[in-house]
C-alpha cells in the first residue's frame, strides 16, 4: 500500500519514520510558488506518522496511518496527486524532485 505525506513549508512537515520509504517526492506549485511537498510512500506496516507544526507554539502530532487514504499502486497515488492540479484554468502544477 501507498499513503501520500503533505508538508507546508513554514507551517507543517510529516516525518518518514520506520515502516515508511519515500518512492517520490514532488512540490506543489501554485502560480509559481511552492506551496508544498507531496511525498508518495510505501507503507511497510501499520505505523503513526509524525506531523510537526512548525508554528509557535510547536506542536507534534502522530498520526496513526490507518487514518490515511491508501493507494493499491504507486500509479494509483500519482493519479490521485495530479488530480489536485487539473482545476480548471488554474495555475497549478506538479514538479518531480529528484
Amino acid at each position: 500500500m501507498f499513503v501520500i505525506l503533505t508538508s507546508r513549508p513554514g507551517q507543517y512537515h510529516t516525518e518518514l519514520g520506520p515502516g515508511l520509504r519515500r518512492c517520490e517526492s514532488y512540490d506543489y506549485l501554485f502560480c509559481g510558488q511552492n506551496k508544498a511537498r507531496f511525498d508518495i510512500a510505501l507503507l511497510l506496516q501499520d505505523v503513526k506518522v509524525r506531523v510537526v507544526d512548525e508554528t509557535p507554539p510547536e506542536r507534534v502530532n502522530d498520526i496513526p496511518s490507518k487514518f490515511l487514504p491508501k493507494f493499491a499502486s504507486l500509479e494509483d497515488a500519482r493519479a490521485a496527486l495530479h488530480a489536485l492540479v487539473k482545476f480548471g484554468s488554474v495555475d497549478a502544477a506538479l514538479r518531480r524532485v529528484p
